[in-house]
């Protein structure tokens, strides 16, 4: 994970606390890796209340250093197997 570019993003306090708690919710289409800009299928929180997104290749790619220090993973890498009805 290393580079110079940061690219966290802080989670929102006080007001803006509800949207941050609807984003806590399930990945939409909307939401991109921070690696690459692909379909984000992972959240991690950090312990600092900032936010990772990433797609299920970069998921892949940092898991181990990730599951050290995440404080939450939301994994929804499931859905890439679902077939849309």
């Amino acid at each position: 994970m290393s580079g110079s570019r940061f690219w966290a993003r802080k989670r929102g306090r006080g007001a803006k606390s509800e949207k941050a708690g609807a984003r806590a919710g399930a990945l939409t289409a909307v939401d991109r890796c921070d690696r690459c800009g692909a379909r984000a299928y992972v959240r991690v929180l950090l312990p600092n209340a900032l936010e990772l997104l990433f797609c299920a290749h970069h998921n892949r790619q940092y898991a181990s250093a990730l599951t050290k220090v995440a404080v939450e993973i939301h994994d929804e890498t499931d859905r890439l197997g679902r077939v849309a009805a």
